[in-house]
């Protein structure tokens, strides 16, 4: 049976509908008032959040914890413990400090979701998905950051202002199109 064409609505047999109606675009001013605006929002927001419960909770608890534990795992030797906002270890440890634990690239996702027309069930399961995508790679970059400062640390600094931003931010730029495109095609 063919795809049907963007412009039309697929319909089963029965005449139930299988998939929500195509959305026409925002225009470019609104998709981009609308990125800005929910973006600044959340950038307001984190920063209200400082030296609060809610940073505590999301730095100590949801990014250290888990990559000292992931430490723990690769290279027990390290004896890698969560102290606060930094991973200590054996050898030389990572202070993870606020714009480390990747709430700036979430935040990125979450503008670029809410600026795009798509339906909400759709809309909250690629954000939920690339969330997980990003607190996955962050973990990840955290844990190159923790070995390039111990094994080669004149690569550290590359690595922690260039490269790993450039290629997170990548990666979910890839992440969002891959919806994108996915759901113009359903």
């Amino acid at each position: 049976m063919p795809l049907p064409a963007h412009n039309e609505v697929p319909y089963l047999p029965d005449g139930a509908c299988d998939a929500e109606p195509p959305r026409s675009p925002y225009p470019l001013w609104l998709t981009l008032a609308i990125f800005l605006g929910v973006f600044g929002i959340l950038q307001w927001a984190w920063s209200e959040a400082r030296g609060t419960w809610i940073e505590r909770l999301v730095i100590h608890e949801a990014t250290v914890k888990p990559a000292a534990a992931m430490i723990q795992v690769l290279t027990p030797e390290a004896k890698a413990k969560p102290v606060g906002a930094s991973i200590k270890a054996a050898g030389g440890g990572l202070n993870i400090l606020n714009g480390c634990e990747g709430t700036e690239v979430m935040f990125l996702l979450s503008a670029a979701f809410a600026a795009v027309p798509m339906g909400w069930r759709r809309r909250l399961a690629g954000l939920a998905l690339g969330l997980a995508l990003i607190f996955a790679l962050n973990q990840v970059r955290i844990l190159s950051l923790f070995y390039a400062f111990r094994e080669q640390r004149s690569l550290f600094d590359l690595l922690h202002t260039t490269v790993l931003p450039a290629v997170l931010v990548a990666f979910v730029a890839l992440y969002f199109y891959a919806v994108l495109h996915r759901s113009r095609l359903a």
